[in-house]
Formats: C-alpha cells, sequence, structure tokens
C-alpha cells in the first residue's frame, strides 16, 4: 500500500466517524445509514446545505446536506419558522468534536451541490453520503487542514444503526432560544441616552399580570414568575394557541 493511499484511508476512516456522531442528532425523516466515503461529490442529492468553518484541535470545513423535507417541516413548524441552520448545528458541532475541542461558526445556507463542489474544490475533502440503502438522501462532508494521522484500523466502511424519525418527531431534538418577557415600552433616543443606574422604566404590563414565554421570539405561553433555588422560573398558567399571539 502506497503512502498515499493510506492518507486516503485515513482520512475517510475519519470522515466516517465525525459522520456517524453527526447522524445521531441529526433529525431525519426516515432511517438514514452511512454510505462508503468519497472524495466525489454525490448525483442526485437534493435538499439544503449548511456549511460551517470549525477551529481548535483541529481547524477545517464542515458540510451537511439534508432534505427538502426537514426544511419544510421547520418553515411550518407550529411555533413559526424555525431557522435551518440552528437545527443543524448539533450536527455540525457533533462531526467537528470527533477531532477534539472545537468552536464551530454559525452556519450558512447553500445549495447542496454548490456547497460541497466548494468544499472539493479546495482539495482533499471526504463525502460521506446518507442513504435509506438506496438513494442519497443526505451527507456529510468535510475538509481538514491539515489531515490528522491514521484512526484506528478497520474504522472505515462500519456500519452505522439506522436513525431517523417522522413527521414532527424530526424537530424534537431541535433546540430554540427561550426568554420570559415581563412587558415592553417605547422610548426615544434621548430618554435612552439619558438612562442611568437607579433609573425606574416603565413597562406596558400592569403589576402582577403574567409574564410572557417567548420561543425565538414566538409567544407560545404565559405565566407567573416565582424563585428557583435562587433563579428565576415561570410557572405556566396559559398555553397560547397559534395564531391568539397578541
Amino acid at each position: 500500500m502506497t503512502a498515499q493511499t493510506a492518507g486516503l484511508r485515513a482520512q475517510f476512516a475519519l470522515a466516517h466517524g465525525a459522520a456517524e456522531a453527526a447522524l445521531t442528532v441529526l433529525p431525519t425523516s426516515e432511517p438514514l445509514v452511512l454510505d462508503t466515503p468519497t472524495a466525489d461529490v454525490p448525483a442526485g442529492l437534493a435538499g439544503q446545505a449548511v456549511t460551517a468553518r470549525f477551529s481548535g484541535a483541529a481547524s477545517g470545513d464542515v458540510v451537511i446536506v439534508v432534505g427538502q423535507d426537514l426544511a419544510d417541516a421547520l418553515s411550518s413548524s407550529p411555533l413559526g419558522e424555525l431557522d435551518l441552520a440552528s437545527a443543524i448545528r448539533p450536527a455540525l458541532e457533533a462531526a467537528a468534536g470527533t477531532f477534539g475541542p472545537v468552536v464551530v461558526d454559525p452556519g450558512q445556507l447553500m445549495e447542496p451541490a454548490v456547497a460541497l463542489s466548494a468544499l472539493a474544490a479546495g482539495g482533499e475533502a471526504v463525502i460521506v453520503p446518507l442513504t435509506d440503502g438506496v438513494r442519497p438522501r443526505a451527507a456529510v462532508a468535510l475538509r481538514l487542514n491539515p489531515w490528522p494521522g491514521d484512526p484506528e484500523p478497520g474504522r472505515a466502511g462500519e456500519p452505522a444503526a439506522p436513525v431517523g424519525r417522522g413527521g414532527l418527531d424530526m424537530l424534537h431534538d431541535v433546540e430554540m432560544e427561550v426568554s420570559a418577557e415581563l412587558g415592553r415600552t417605547r422610548m426615544s433616543v434621548r430618554e435612552l441616552l439619558s438612562l442611568s443606574p437607579g433609573a425606574i422604566v416603565e413597562l406596558d404590563r400592569a403589576a402582577g399580570s403574567p409574564a410572557d414565554l417567548l420561543v425565538n421570539g414566538r409567544l407560545i405561553a404565559r405565566g407567573e414568575v416565582v424563585v428557583i433555588d435562587e433563579n428565576f422560573g415561570i410557572r405556566i398558567t396559559e398555553i397560547v394557541a397559534p395564531g391568539a399571539e397578541r
């Protein structure tokens, strides 16, 4: 075996392990399995891609392609339109994290063919297709600068257990920003600039009124403020039906 062949096998094995880690947290509508790593862009792969750079113990780029069904599910979520890059971020971090402690930049949405071709154009990119057993439905692609040494022998090509869920279940593990709001007000720039420690800002909510609970800025519930182990919390008193937000 030549040094070049050994190096390529090492890259494929590392990419396989990263894709396996990403698949465990990737929302999918059907069971997917890892296919053989390749340096070529799979034909017929449709959907949306999220690409991000990472640095730390290793540096490089990671691209995750998901099916259009996930993008459509996020756009029509009962909680309103959700960000695809945020939904895919745990998978991006899982893939990059297999190389050690890293920091992953915010993901950027791209067309799959464009994202994968751009990654491959940089050289030494490895793409791991995720298939339904027949056709590629998603993919995890990586490029490291540089690639580390050979991993444990025999890791490349190991079968991965099918992972997948259907319908709304795809979104159950997607993390979202949850915030509580006591009230709002409007102020002029002059008033804002005049604020100082000790100033009191009057809100548009009467004392004792419930606080709002928002998910990604969308009102989903109201409740009363409570204290839990020296931290503030909210006891839910009302669930706001979709379309009934004020």
